[in-house]
């Protein structure tokens, strides 16, 4: 573990990073790049730190925790990917594909979108991580959803015109007015 050393009152006192990062936020300094390059650590361990002591919010990258809600539809993932072993994978790949299905018979681009997200977070993971073959799993998925060509696909359905009782009574209204 790399430590700071700081002279205080000609006593050397000893700080973990942990404990810098943690200082220097509560003396004011509140951007993520100040405190990592004063602190000599990475802005990610940096926003984790913060993060897990709650006094963040909204702070979220490649290694902050699945468990912690980024938005609405991360619920369908929290403590259903991993990569552990190549199976592991497998089954998270299952779950990333019936996810992303979901949300493309809903037409929510943007469930579709967090499920593209969130295999390409567990790719990466699993890269830095030195698990290439779970890595590899996690990259076939991902290249078999983004290999489409898009000249091709059909048109979304969220671009096409829908007729819903709401629409029509507000055309009602515009036509009245």
């Amino acid at each position: 573990m790399e430590t700071m050393l700081e002279v205080v009152e000609e006593k050397t006192v000893v700080r973990t990073k942990k404990e810098t990062i943690l200082t220097l936020y509560r003396a004011g300094v509140d951007e993520i790049e100040s405190i990592a390059a004063i602190a000599g650590a990475k802005p990610s361990y940096v926003g984790s730190v913060l993060h897990r002591e709650g006094l963040i919010e909204g702070y979220f990258d490649l290694y902050t925790s699945t468990g912690l809600p980024m938005n609405v539809y991360s619920k369908h993932f929290v403590g259903k990917l991993g990569f552990k072993d190549v199976p592991t994978a497998k089954r998270s790949v299952s779950v990333l594909e019936t996810v992303y299905r979901h949300f493309e018979r809903l037409l929510d681009r943007a469930g579709q979108h967090h499920s593209l997200e969130m295999g390409l977070i567990m790719l990466d993971r699993a890269r830095w991580t030195g698990k290439l073959e779970e890595a590899e799993v996690y990259r076939c998925w991902l290249v078999g959803k983004l290999s489409t060509p898009l000249v091709n696909a059909a048109k979304p359905e969220a671009l096409r015109v829908k007729s819903s009782p709401l629409i029509e009574i507000e055309m009602v209204h515009k036509k009245a007015a």
